[in-house]
């Protein structure tokens, strides 16, 4: 009998952890580390949101592992007012974040050994965990000429992607669209970033009519309200697309016991069904991103892509991406090397703008006296 490994041995190490002497260096400034290393929210969860979480906290009984029809019907309203996307509200589920869902994705699906999982050379390393997790094998691949005649099992695109905040095309989503649906892959599209795209960019859902022709079948859509709405503590996300690929997954899921609590949900309806804290919220983020843009490029990076998300995808000419994480480090500010995210972006650092108004401020006067 073949000797099974642990599920831990199948993966890596986890990348942040080979950040703590740089952690540990920024640490040391007198005034305080300023920590853009991860795209965690900092700004105060909405009013009106802890309203409803606060509302529905007398909840005894279990929750709905499909979410209540409101929740179901806000998620669908949502994509339809903010993004041109029409799906039914059965066509939609609710999931615990959206890391929870791209790292069991695979597994859910069916997927493992003597598969293949596909993701971008330059991707969120979650992706490449699901395979692993599932028994799958990943392979990161930005064309689908490199895969030949593998048809995987599944096809991950990300757009707005994290790390670079690179925005793909009409003309490729459809091209994706189209080879998935001739070879039978299930796409599923990671659009945690879609309501920020910067300076007038308008990413595209591959559920939007100009991509997939009005048909959801074979695609799945994956959705967070950490960054929109500051729910990361609060582990609110959905997916919604195919509606035959969704039951599937439900199906799962309640064997599982993958339930979102019930004042969560009611949290997410509240967050759905209101523009105004994610406007406001997002003029946040563009106030900090222009400050770090320009103090960045002040002090010798070059930013690529970067065109929407919450991160600036930076490249120094004097140093690869480790190095420029520990010069940053030495003036008390963390980021993440672009290593973490794929052997492509070694010359690359990424840079989040999710830390306080005050803090960015700060990495912005260190950066001016480099």
């Amino acid at each position: 009998m073949a000797e099974r490994r642990p599920v831990a041995d199948r993966l890596p190490t986890f990348p942040w952890d080979r950040l703590t002497p740089c952690k540990e260096t920024a640490a040391q400034h007198p005034d305080g580390i300023v920590d853009l290393s991860v795209g965690t929210p900092v700004d105060p969860v909405p009013e009106s949101l802890r309203a409803a979480l606060a509302a529905a906290s007398d909840s005894p009984g279990y929750p709905q592992t499909y979410g209540t029809r409101r929740l179901r019907e806000s998620i669908s309203g949502w994509l339809e007012r903010r993004h041109g996307v029409r799906v039914d509200p059965d066509a939609t589920l609710p999931t615990i974040g959206s890391k929870e869902l791209v790292a069991w994705l695979p597994t859910l699906l069916g997927l493992g050994r003597g598969d293949t999982v596909v993701f971008p050379e330059l991707a969120y390393p979650t992706y490449d965990v699901g395979a692993r997790l599932a028994g799958a094998t990943p392979v990161a691949a930005d064309g689908l000429a490199q895969l030949g005649p593998v048809r995987p099992g599944l096809l991950w695109i990300n757009s707005p992607a994290n790390p670079t905040g690179r925005v793909l095309g009409t003309e490729h989503l459809r091209k994706v669209v189209t080879w998935a649906r001739e070879r039978g892959v299930v796409v599923a599209s990671d659009e945690c970033y879609l309501d920020l795209g910067w300076e007038g960019t308008r990413p595209l859902s591959i559920l939007h009519p100009d991509v997939c022709g009005g048909s959801h079948e074979g695609l799945l859509a994956v959705h967070s309200l950490s960054k929109r709405s500051n729910l990361a503590g609060y582990r609110a996300g959905f997916v919604a697309g195919d509606a035959g690929l969704v039951r599937r997954l439900l199906a799962v899921r309640k064997h599982a016991g993958m339930i979102v609590p019930a004042p969560v949900q009611a949290a997410m309806c509240a967050a759905l069904d209101d523009d105004v804290h994610a406007a406001e919220q997002k003029e946040r983020y563009a106030a900090r991103r222009t400050l770090l843009r320009d103090a960045l490029e002040g002090a010798g990076w070059r930013i690529t892509h970067s065109e929407a998300g919450l991160y600036l995808w930076a490249a120094h000419p004097d140093h690869d991406g480790w190095g420029s994480v520990r010069l940053l480090a030495e003036r008390g500010i963390l980021v993440a090397p672009g290593e973490f995210y794929g052997p492509a972006g070694a010359r690359h650092v990424r840079v989040a703008f999710t830390a306080t108004d005050e803090r960015v401020a700060a990495a912005a006067k260190r950066l001016t006296e480099l």
